[in-house]
């Protein structure tokens, strides 16, 4: 089940790239590609939805371990509490970016289809493989189908520098990330994870590799001063790019949070602790503040995002159950709520009205009154109201840290204010108010895109409301990661 995961995805790219023939009607063609894609990618949804139900809440270490034998390398596969909603997430967002995508893109639609795809299967691989080193080839093999996504369909006249600010940005953060594997390997003679987890690592190599694994992971989370290639790659990037980076691309420092620095090097994270909490601090101050100064809509919901994983990080680092359950919650709770903005604002009225400037939006709700609800639902989940999953993650992730330092807990609570500024803010310059002179009538939200909007925020108000089924799953291997460290 486990290597389906993997498989199914680049298998289907496969064919779809060198098996299925070319026919003369383009449009036929193209018809059958999105067919086949989305088919794939709901088989391997299903295959997420089983694990999870397969999954054991009653034990902690990987469960439904598999080995992928290439010559003499083996490469172990497993999942646990830690890792397994993320691989559902990746699974969930993989057909709804095809589906959102179904009418925009228009030209070399093959190719498209089949570099979402090959995303999905590197992503589950992040998430799946228990080998260090296999986790930094899957980790930054993701960048490759980023770059070539926004290079050759985004519309933007700037794309090749938003490609390459995300390629250089996050590949040179993640030269430290491989030192510092290279440096375990040869000490320890294996990248095994949980081989790893049992060797004695003296504090002061600790402090070295730790250091090695945060500039990496800070840079691809992201955090101030290195962020400034995700607003750029949003802005740029075709509507599944966005979707696909904020939904799960982001989701992957937080895992190696977890994964590595804490469950690794557990005295180093001890020590460096102040300066995490200050850093996250700053970043969440700074990408609110920030939030509310942006015209292009899209930059925008980019900016937020730096903000929430700012509260994710908080309560990943906050040494606590309650802080570490509820960052873990908010990361899945963002990669729903995100993918749910960016398909509203950099699908629905870019598609219409082909810009992202603010000016000219005004009075959304007399023409597009469906728009105008999902959008404020939205909003609404975005800044965290209760009744859904973001207002239970970010309480949790806030209490955590509050227990840990009652400073930094009460400038990070901070960052919900300022979110509901800029939420609010946004929602009414764009949808209340009279109709704007620059706006032509259109159509509402189509029957495609209202399924996908409520298969984004259904969960979010229902995970809300019984958060428990995740916390179910994730609170054994959570109180096993605490007594580890």
């Amino acid at each position: 089940m486990i290597s389906l995961l993997i498989g199914v995805p680049l298998i289907g790219a496969f064919y779809l790239r060198f098996l299925l023939p070319t026919s003369v009607n383009q449009e036929r063609e193209n018809s059958l590609v999105k067919r086949i894609s989305l088919i794939i990618s709901v088989i391997v949804f299903g295959f997420s939805v089983i694990t999870w139900v397969m999954f054991d809440d009653t034990v902690t270490g990987y469960q439904m371990v598999t080995y992928l034998n290439r010559g003499i390398t083996s490469i172990p596969l497993g999942v646990d509490g830690l890792s397994l909603f993320f691989v559902v997430l990746t699974g969930l967002l993989t057909p709804i970016c095809l589906l959102a995508s179904w009418d925009n893109v228009t030209e070399n639609v093959r190719g498209f289809y089949i570099i979402n795809l090959v995303t999905s299967g590197l992503l589950m691989a992040v998430f799946l493989v228990s080998d260090l080193l296999m986790f930094y080839v899957a980790f930054e093999s993701v960048l490759v189908p980023l770059f070539f996504m926004i290079i050759i369909w985004s519309s933007s006249n700037t794309r090749e520098r938003s490609a390459y600010l995300l390629f250089l940005y996050t590949l040179r953060g993640s030269l430290f990330m491989l030192l510092a594997i290279m440096h375990i390997y040869t000490f320890v003679g294996s990248t095994d994870f949980v081989l790893l987890s049992m060797c004695n690592i003296s504090l002061r190599s600790q402090k070295w590799l730790w250091i090695g694994f945060f500039i990496a992971l800070r840079v691809k989370t992201p955090l101030v001063p290195f962020h400034i290639w995700l607003p750029r790659a949003h802005a740029d990037a075709p509507l599944a790019g966005s979707m696909v980076l904020a939904g799960t691309v982001l989701k992957l420092a937080t895992y190696g949070y977890l994964r590595v620095m804490i469950t690794l090097l557990p005295d180093a994270t001890a020590y460096f602790l102040p300066l995490i909490l200050t850093v996250r601090v700053i970043s969440l101050i700074y990408s609110s503040v920030a939030t509310l100064r942006q015209v292009d809509f899209k930059a925008l919901v980019a900016y937020s995002s730096v903000s929430h994983m700012a509260v994710v990080v908080l309560g990943l680092f906050s040494n606590s159950l309650v802080g570490i359950e509820g960052g873990i919650l908010l990361s899945i709770a963002h990669g729903l709520v995100s993918p749910a903005l960016f398909i509203l604002v950099g699908g629905v009225l870019y598609d219409r009205y082909h810009t992202r400037d603010l000016i000219y939006y005004r009075g959304l709700h007399s023409v597009m009154p469906m728009f105008a609800v999902f959008f404020f639902i939205a909003t609404s989940c975005n800044m965290g109201v209760p009744l859904s999953l973001n207002w239970v993650s970010e309480y949790m992730a806030l209490t955590g840290i509050f227990q840990e330092s009652p400073i930094r807990g009460v400038i990070g609570a901070s960052g919900i204010v300022l979110s509901a500024g800029y939420s609010i803010w946004l929602w009414g310059r764009m949808v209340a108010g009279s109709w704007s002179q620059y706006m032509s009538f259109t159509v509402d939200i189509t029957r495609r895109e209202t399924i996908v909007l409520v298969t984004l925020i259904l969960p979010v108000i229902v995970l809300g409301i019984a958060p428990n089924i995740l916390i179910n799953s994730l609170h054994r291997s959570v109180s096993g990661l605490l007594y580890l460290v």
